[in-house]
């Protein structure tokens, strides 16, 4: 069954996920205890606090009362559902997934990397790191930001 969010003028349909609709391959994905950020302003983090403090986050993630399987399959689900953006390479195991977002005006492409965690001490709720940036170019004008907190709100409703 699909199901639909809304997040200003962005309808988003979630659609369940056939075998195929995605590469599953691994790939190398960030480590975000320990990354570093480039100094340029292309680029937007999003973690739980004391997680990724080397990278310096600009906002701190929420915590969804969901657990962190079925955090990352919504995650999934929301991606394969977009035409805009394609998974690249997911994890289920270790939570990871990365897509390639592409702008609608210029068709850029922009890299996101996503953790999903666990809360500790609370089975039924988890947590994410978002890391979306640009491949080329000094500032993006603040679209990975838009793009990251768009996410966040599409994960945050019922």
């Amino acid at each position: 069954m699909a199901r639909f969010f809304v997040v200003g003028s962005h309808v988003f349909r979630v659609a369940s996920l056939r075998q195929g609709d995605y590469d599953s391959a691994m790939t190398d994905f960030i480590d975000f205890q320990t990354f570093k950020r480039p100094a340029k302003p292309n680029n937007w983090l999003v973690a739980p606090d004391g997680f990724a403090d080397t990278a310096l986050p600009d906002e701190s993630s929420p915590v969804f009362d969901r657990t962190p399987s079925a955090l990352f399959e919504d995650i999934m689900q929301m991606v394969a559902a977009r035409d805009d953006w394609k998974i690249t390479a997911s994890d289920p195991a270790a939570g990871h997934i990365s897509f390639t977002a592409v702008t609608k005006l210029l068709r850029f492409k922009d890299d996101v990397d996503i953790l999903v965690l666990p809360v500790p001490g609370h089975d039924h709720q988890s947590t994410l790191v978002v890391y979306s940036r640009s491949r080329v170019g000094y500032s993006d004008l603040g679209t990975n930001g838009k793009r990251v907190n768009a996410l966040l709100s599409a994960l945050a409703m019922p």
